[in-house]
Formats: C-alpha cells, sequence, structure tokens
C-alpha cells in the first residue's frame, strides 16, 4: 500500500509538474527532458543516471527514423512544386457541379494530399489558402467550409507515409510497412465518411454548399485533359508506397525514391531552383530537430517513471476498474483525445505508448457484440501479438487525428486560423470541428469494432 500511495504522489507531481510547465508555454522537449533529469537526479540512484544515454542512443541511431526527414523534405518540394494547388484546381472542377462539391473536393484533395506529404500542417495551411476563400466567395456556410479543410487536413496523419506511423513503429518496435498497410482503409472509410457528411448535409440544406454555376463548369471532355496535370504526382505516390507494399524497399529506401521524384516533379513543373532546395532543406532541418528533441525528452520522462514502477502502477490501477480489456481500452482512448487537448501528437505517443502498449499486450480481445475479435482465427502466440499490436498502432493513430480537431489547443484550429479571413474567428472554427469530431469517433468506433478493416489487406499482402 505504502509503494502504491509512493507512486501515486510519484505520478500527481511528476504529470503536475509537466502540465504546469507546459501552460507557462515552455516547449515540450525541454520540459520532458528537464523535469526526468531533475526527477532522476533527486529521486534516482547513480546507477539510474545511465538511462540518459540509454534512452537516447538507440533513438539516435535507429535506421527507421532516417525516413521521417526523407518524407518531410518530400512533401515540401511537392508543395513548392504546386501540386497542391494543381490538385484542387483539377479535383474542384470535377465535383463542383455538385451541391458541397468544393467542400467534397477539399476532402478528396485533401485525401490524396496526405499519401503525399505524412503530415497535417502543409495541407491545413494550403486548403486554408486555396479552398476556405473558394467556399466563402460562392457563399458556403463558414462552419461547412472550415470543417471539410480541418477533417481532410488531418488525414495526412493516418494515410501512408505518415510521419506518425513512423515514429510508432519504431517506438512500438514494430514494422512500419505494417502499419502503412493497415491504415489504408480507415484512412479512406475516414475520408469517405466526411465526403458522404458534407454531400447528405448539402442537399438537405442547399444554401450549406451551392453547386457551382453552370457557366463554371467544365465538360467531360476538359474533365479528362484536366487529369494530365496530376498524372506525375498521382505516378509517384503509387511508386513509394508500391514498392513499399510489395517489399521491393524499406519505408527508408522508399522515401529516398520518393524525394528524388519529388525534384524530379518540381522539375517538371519548372520550379527547382536553389533557393527552393535551400528553403525545402532548412523546413526539413527544423521539423525533424523538433521531432527528434521531443523523443530525446519524453524518452527520459517516461523512461524514469517507468524504471520506478509507475507501468505497473497505471496496469493495476487500469485493471483494477473491473471494465475488461474493451473498457480499458476506452479509458486509454479518452485519456489520448484529453492529453491531444494540450500536447502535440510527438509528445502524446513518447508519454503514453511506452505504458499502453505492454497492458494491452497482457489483455485478450475477443471482439464486441460477438463479433471476432482482432486475435480471432490466430494460433500462433507470435502472430497473435503481432496482429494485436498492428490493430492497437492503427487504433492510435486514428485516435489521434481527434486530437488535431480538440479544442482549445487542436493543432489543426490554429494552422486554419492562421490563414483564415478576418471574419472567421476561433468560435466558428472551434464549432466546425465538432460535427468532424464525432464522424471521427464513429470511424474510431467501426475499427475497433471491425479489426479486419485494419488486418485483412496487411494479411493479403504478407500472406498472413
Amino acid at each position: 500500500m505504502g509503494q502504491e500511495m509512493d507512486l501515486l504522489w510519484l505520478t500527481v507531481l511528476m504529470f503536475g509538474s509537466l502540465g504546469v510547465l507546459l501552460m507557462a508555454g515552455l516547449p515540450l522537449a525541454f520540459v520532458t527532458g528537464g523535469l526526468g533529469c531533475v526527477f532522476l537526479f533527486v529521486f534516482g540512484s547513480v546507477n539510474e543516471l545511465n538511462i540518459l544515454p540509454s534512452r537516447i542512443f538507440p533513438f539516435m541511431t535507429d535506421y527507421q527514423l532516417s525516413a521521417i526527414p526523407l518524407f518531410i523534405f518530400m512533401a515540401v518540394m511537392l508543395e513548392r512544386a504546386g501540386i497542391i494547388q494543381e490538385l484542387f484546381d483539377v479535383v474542384y472542377k470535377l465535383l463542383g457541379g455538385l451541391r458541397g462539391g468544393l467542400a467534397s473536393a477539399t476532402i478528396v484533395s485533401s485525401t490524396i494530399l496526405a499519401a503525399m506529404v505524412g503530415v497535417i500542417g502543409a495541407a491545413e495551411v494550403a486548403m486554408g489558402i486555396l479552398a476556405l476563400p473558394a467556399m466563402l466567395k460562392r457563399r458556403y456556410d463558414p462552419q461547412l467550409a472550415c470543417g471539410s479543410i480541418l477533417a481532410g487536413g488531418t488525414l495526412g496523419i493516418l494515410i501512408p507515409p505518415s510521419i506518425l506511423a513512423i515514429l510508432f513503429a519504431v517506438v512500438a518496435q514494430q514494422s512500419v510497412g505494417d502499419l502503412f498497410i493497415g491504415a489504408i482503409f480507415p484512412g479512406l472509410l475516414l475520408s469517405g465518411l466526411y465526403v458522404i457528411y458534407v454531400t447528405t448535409r448539402c442537399y438537405i440544406d442547399p444554401a450549406a454548399g451551392p453547386a457551382l454555376p453552370v457557366e463554371e463548369r467544365v465538360s467531360f471532355r476538359e474533365k479528362l485533359l484536366l487529369l494530365r496535370s496530376i498524372i506525375t504526382p498521382v505516378l509517384l505516390i503509387v511508386l513509394v508506397l508500391g514498392v513499399i507494399f510489395t517489399g521491393v524497399a524499406t519505408p527508408v529506401e522508399a522515401a529516398g525514391i520518393g524525394t528524388f521524384g519529388a525534384l524530379f516533379v518540381a522539375a517538371m513543373h519548372r520550379r527547382l531552383s536553389w533557393a527552393n532546395i535551400r528553403e525545402g532543406a532548412l523546413t526539413t532541418l527544423k521539423a525533424s530537430a523538433m521531432v527528434l528533441w521531443i523523443i530525446f525528452g519524453a524518452s527520459i520522462f517516461v523512461g524514469f517513471y517507468i524504471l520506478q514502477g509507475g507501468q505497473q502502477f497505471v496496469a493495476d490501477v487500469l485493471i483494477g476498474t473491473g471494465l475488461g480489456p474493451y473498457g480499458i481500452l476506452l479509458i486509454m482512448m479518452i485519456i489520448l483525445v484529453i492529453l491531444g487537448m494540450f500536447l502535440d501528437w510527438v509528445g502524446i505517443l513518447l508519454l503514453a505508448v511506452p505504458i499502453f502498449m505492454p497492458i494491452l499486450l497482457q489483455m485478450e480481445f475477443n471482439g464486441l457484440f460477438g463479433l471476432p475479435g482482432p486475435t480471432h482465427g490466430i494460433t500462433d502466440p507470435d502472430k497473435a501479438e503481432e496482429a494485436l499490436r498492428l490493430w492497437f498502432g492503427v487504433v492510435y493513430i486514428v485516435n489521434m487525428q481527434m486530437s488535431f480537431l480538440s479544442p482549445p489547443f487542436g493543432y489543426a484550429l490554429f494552422y486554419l486560423k492562421s490563414v483564415a479571413p478576418p471574419e472567421i474567428g476561433m468560435g466558428t472554427i472551434f464549432r466546425s470541428a465538432v460535427p468532424f469530431l464525432l464522424l471521427q469517433a464513429l470511424g474510431l468506433f467501426v475499427c475497433i469494432a471491425f479489426p479486419q478493416i485494419i488486418l485483412w489487406l496487411p494479411a493479403q499482402v504478407y500472406g498472413n
């Protein structure tokens, strides 16, 4: 009992201090790393100080993390090549004749864009600049316009090549390729839910998303001609993901191919210049350094907590609720959403996954409502664990989408506000996120209740 009380107070002290310092506006990487060092010095032993190099060095030498700067550079170069604007122009001319067509075009463009960039910032900002003025000009409901941009932009964190999937695979010690393949159907599911919602709402209330005037629409022949301008980037997506899914190349090698392809696409569009390459390299350096510093700091913080028995303490508390595996999973999902209101996705990953994953692997998920669970029909214990890891990994990434839209500090909300016209206030943006948050929750439930949405495609690709 005494040890449990000590761990309770340690938990309150560590995470309370973390919350206070973050609310004071200090950077997450230095808060977690600094607190980890302080707690190691005050409460740890001399031997425990070895946690500092032993936690950081494996990340510094992890080969899979090399894919992160490569995919970021690929995304930056495609953006500077003008691909995002061309993509939106093509899709909105294809779908603009439908009610809510511009909002649907935004979501479809964001879905394709997600397969190019792997991060949400570029998609949110670019769509905010291109799509939001176009929809407001045609008298779309501001909340519907903002919501479609917010929801579509968050698909970048789920649809491969997702930077979050790469980082999750490194932390959870599993295959990046499996996560990429497992995330495809959930990503398309969410994209489809967004389009269905937007279309249904606009047919119920035509004023929310009027169709383009007849004189602005293009003929079928012109639509076919428009597709030529996006053939190259689409082929690049197919190439990068294809070499991963077929096993021809690792994700890191595929990222290198994608980077070269992005330079080639930029050259084709006559946007390849030393200035663009330099700016792309600097943007990549800043984004990659931010991710790595958060990894270092959070790994020290969580490493000390786990070393003190924090992981077992959390497991005992969750199992002590008596809610069963799916009830405990629900609590974890709620905790992740709450964390998403205040922390960025890298910090949440490093703080939560090392604690949650071992707890989940101890439990048996036999299915909801009589449906088959993630390990149904798998007799090999190792393969059952692999399936459970893959299922939870994708479920976690789907959940993380919600963190980007969760007020008050969802990152996507502020990305959009940074480029929105002055008449679009934060209140409008917050309200616009609510229906899509509910759709994300629905998509999350479907992925939990029907795990084959995640597991079927990897099984077909790898023949498991």
